[in-house]
């Protein structure tokens, strides 16, 4: 194994810089992923169309987040048997995840594919968008194994410490969807199809560049499938089930908060969806920073060394709050003209403006959460992060920003979300400081 790639030696600050920073600029590209294929098919398509493609990526968005939270699961395990130096732990594991994900993919693809008619039904899908929406999300569906392949590769590099080569495969994926998009679209002429084909030819072929990468260079220890342990798939879905069911939690917590913004009218909502944009490219280096310190923590806490793992948790806090700090202050300045990057009306763009101004100084406590929870979900505490992100967003976000709205009128869905944020960083530090996780023994029956 590349000493580069060898987190439980060296120096862990600047370990960390260079270890997140291309997680970063991936996270940032599959945002710009979601943006350019709704720019191409917009204007090229027209509203019905975008429309369509909108309510069936929200579908494929709610797949992909329980898979992110079952990756998270793979980053933990790994990261573990990397530090632990055990060569047949790590091929084990390897192979355990490759047949269960791999079966996941074809049960996800197949039922996705034939339930996408009732599926799109239950979410009010208007009757004129009804049938290119369909359309659009079975083959999303058919491409699902290739959305979950490269994740997942990625995945398993971080696992062992290179988050460059994933980049790689994400830049591929969004150049080579930029360019395919208006040729299938307008040229070809197959219409809302051709973005759904151009997505999962991009994703197919970033799947295969990893395929082949991870093999020709060796730096993960993939062999040929075969029937995993018992106690190997326990340990999976222990891990697993929760660790996506915390991702599920989270988007279903930024729906309920859309109920409130939804009874202020047309302009809130038009300016929070804009500021939820900015929001998401907003968020980015804490969330790499969350899974640089996941992957970090993980393989010391394999090697036992919890020395490094409470300076991880230290150099990330301290990196968290310089960051957003110094984005916070530019949101704050620059709050009006962000917002007019994508709504014009004036009451929308007030509100917008005063949502980004009082939220943004509220980010390096969000932050914190990433860093906090990604460290002990290091050590395998998945149900605890579950219970902090149930508590986070249904105890704490939506009941505050709901009170809060009711008090302050609708600059209160900001205050609110911005208390419930402190509270929620608050409680992560307690059991981060406190709680039992360092307890976890994930391989005790290795002993």
């Amino acid at each position: 194994m590349p000493k580069q790639y060898d987190f439980t030696d060296g120096q862990i600050s600047k370990q960390l810089i260079m270890f997140s920073g291309p997680i970063m600029l991936t996270n940032l590209l599959q945002v710009s992923y979601q943006f350019i294929d709704s720019l191409w098919v917009g204007n090229l398509l027209g509203t019905n169309a975008l429309g369509a493609t909108t309510i069936s990526s929200t579908v494929v968005v709610t797949v992909l987040s329980f898979i992110i939270g079952i990756n998270n699961a793979t980053l933990t395990i790994l990261s573990q048997q990397r530090g632990r130096e055990n060569d047949e732990g790590l091929k084990a594991y390897l192979n355990a995840f490759v047949v269960l994900l791999t079966s996941l993919a074809v049960l996800i693809g197949s039922a996705g594919f034939l339930f996408s008619g009732p599926i799109l039904e239950f979410l009010n899908t208007p009757d004129e968008m009804l049938s290119e929406a369909k359309t659009y999300l079975q083959i999303n569906f058919l491409g699902i194994l290739f959305l979950l392949g490269y994740n997942f590769i990625g995945t398993v590099l971080r696992a062992v410490g290179d988050s460059k080569t994933p980049l790689k495969f994400v830049m591929v994926a969004a150049l080579l969807n930029t360019v395919l998009d208006p040729l299938f679209i307008s040229v070809f002429k197959w219409g809302i199809n051709g973005a759904a084909y151009a997505t999962v030819l991009s994703q197919g072929t970033a799947f295969l560049m990893g395929v082949v990468y991870t093999f020709q260079k060796q730096i993960v220890p993939f062999t040929k499938p075969s029937l995993p342990k018992r106690e190997e798939v326990m340990l999976i879905l222990k891990l697993g089930i929760p660790s996506g069911l915390q991702m599920t939690v989270i988007f279903a917590g930024v729906t309920a908060i859309m109920t409130v913004v939804n009874s202020f009218g047309g302009p809130v909502v038009a300016g929070f969806g804009a500021a939820q944009r900015i929001d998401s490219l907003i968020t980015l280096p804490a969330l790499a920073l969350g899974t640089a310190v996941n992957s970090m923590a993980g393989q010391n806490i394999g090697a036992k060394r919890w020395d490094r793992v409470r300076e991880i948790a230290i150099s990330g806090a301290i990196y968290n709050l310089v960051i957003m700090l110094v984005i916070a202050a530019l949101v704050f300045v620059f709050a009006e003209h962000l917002t007019r990057l994508f709504v014009q009306e004036k009451e929308t763009v007030v509100f917008g403006t005063n949502y980004l101004r009082i939220i943004a100084f509220f980010y390096p406590f969000i932050g914190l959460n990433f860093i906090l929870n990604g460290i002990v979900r290091a050590s395998g505490a998945m149900y605890q992060v579950l219970v902090l992100n149930i508590l986070s967003f249904w105890l704490l976000r939506y009941p505050l920003t709901h009170i809060s709205s009711n008090l302050f009128g609708q600059n209160g869905i900001a205050i609110g979300m911005g208390v419930s944020f402190i509270i929620s960083s608050m409680f992560a530090f307690a059991y981060f400081r406190w709680g039992k996780w360092r307890e976890r023994e994930l391989f005790a029956e290795e002993k």
